[in-house]
């Protein structure tokens, strides 16, 4: 398998989840400063120009959550619970997490770290006041349900906490309000001692700001 990434919020989800199993996969970096998402050779494998994708034998996927659902039922991992009522509660958080968490949060990261890094102009204060306003809206939500817990749903490690988090590890760069917020502090703070969450990228790749 090999899985093309780049050092981002989206991919860091499908990246860490490989990691974390020690599945076999080749990751290949796509260097969308260079523009190289937008090669020819690079949209038979995503048609939409965009990281993360995964090529197995003659399969081509993309949406970080749908190969993170991939590679988790591939191994065969509890990752991906067996009883009804804990995928359906995996489920929900991760679409919540698309629709709503993610969504704003990763609006603050475009605005505030992609723009600078890729030269796309000044932050629109406008988007970003309206992407904090939401985004306390629903880290409220997620520090709530949080309290008592260790993860998302259940005893132990699923799908949903490697989807909600994924901003978190550039909480700096995007500069989440999270101070009010000691639930998902603790929470993700738990997540960052696993090694595959803390450096999903291989080599030396530390970070989108590395």
């Amino acid at each position: 398998m090999q899985l093309y990434y780049f050092e981002t919020p989206n991919a860091r989800r499908p990246c860490a989840i490989a990691r974390h199993l020690g599945l076999d996969v080749d990751f290949i970096h796509v260097d969308l400063r260079a523009g190289a998402h937008r090669s020819d050779a690079f949209r038979t494998i995503n048609p939409n120009g965009r990281v993360p994708a995964l090529a197995d034998g003659e399969h081509r996927l993309w949406e970080g959550r749908a190969i993170m659902f991939y590679l988790v039922r591939k191994a065969g991992s509890d990752l991906w619970p067996r009883d009804p009522l804990a995928q359906a509660e995996v489920m929900k958080w991760m679409t919540w997490d698309a629709a709503h968490f993610s969504r704003h949060a990763t609006t603050l990261f475009f605005e505030r770290a992609i723009k600078p890094a890729f030269g796309l102009g000044a932050p629109d204060e406008t988007a970003i006041e309206e992407a904090t306003r939401f985004f306390h809206s629903f880290a409220a939500v997620l520090d709530d349900h949080l309290e008592g817990r260790d993860h998302l749903v259940g005893d132990g490690l699923t799908l949903a906490d490697f989807s909600v988090a994924a901003v978190l590890p550039n909480a700096r760069e995007a500069q989440l309000p999270l101070g009010r917020y000691p639930q998902i502090r603790r929470w993700h703070e738990a997540l960052m001692a696993l090694e595959a969450w803390r450096q999903p990228w291989p080599e030396a790749r530390q970070s989108f700001a590395a």
